[in-house]
């Protein structure tokens, strides 16, 4: 009993250093989306969560560490939805359509995080001045490469370069997001489908 009692405070000072963590990164996305990703500071995500820079570097070493976590959560949120999508499928077209469509979703629900994801992967370097986030492009790159595979076994795809294109779709899909990104009133919603069937075009068996 005694031991409970114990670890009891330990658990809620780890309880609030977790809540006051994302208090942090969420005012961080909300900073770089705002001003940019070269005009954030950590004064300014101090002042727009309400707290001191003391309290900052006490849960971050650094601004680098912050603004990396805030693409780095925002990842895994967004790759755990469409994982989830993905292994609902059962064809390798179903598994295409299912990421594009409910990654898409997923970045228009969260506007503020994407647009501060994508400036930060953008402009984030790491001590050796290579892009911070080259791992996780190159990573999802062969994951999509992965069901292309799938879909030409199943003869669901044409014969192509399953890397290239794979490569080729997740840049159309950057190039829509940087032009929803760019229209305050754009709603990315309805510019899926144009997508998907132009990705439909490249893919598909022809007949």
């Amino acid at each position: 009993m005694r031991t409970e009692l114990a670890e009891e405070p330990e658990a809620h000072r780890s309880l609030a250093a977790h809540a006051r963590r994302d208090q942090i990164i969420q005012a961080a996305a909300e900073v770089v989306a705002e001003v940019g990703y070269a005009s954030t500071s950590t004064a300014r995500i101090a002042e727009r969560a309400g707290i001191s820079k003391g309290v900052i570097t006490y849960h971050f070493e650094s601004k680098d560490e912050i603004l990396r976590s805030v693409s780095l959560r925002f990842l895994d949120r967004c790759s755990q939805e469409v994982a989830a999508r993905i292994e609902s499928a059962t064809t390798a077209h179903e598994q295409v359509h299912g990421w594009i469509r409910t990654e898409l979703m997923f970045f228009a629900a969260h506007r503020v995080e994407s647009t501060a994801m994508f400036d930060i992967m953008a402009n984030h370097r790491d001590p050796g001045f290579s892009r911070a986030f080259d791992g996780e492009v190159t990573a999802e790159t062969q994951r999509l490469a992965k069901i292309l595979r799938r879909g030409q076994q199943l003869a669901e795809f044409r014969p192509l370069d399953a890397e290239t294109v794979a490569h080729i779709i997740l840049r159309c899909r950057d190039g829509l997001l940087d032009s929803w990104g760019q229209d305050a009133e754009g709603d990315l919603s309805s510019r899926i489908d144009t997508l998907l069937d132009f990705i439909d075009h490249a893919i598909s068996v022809r007949s």
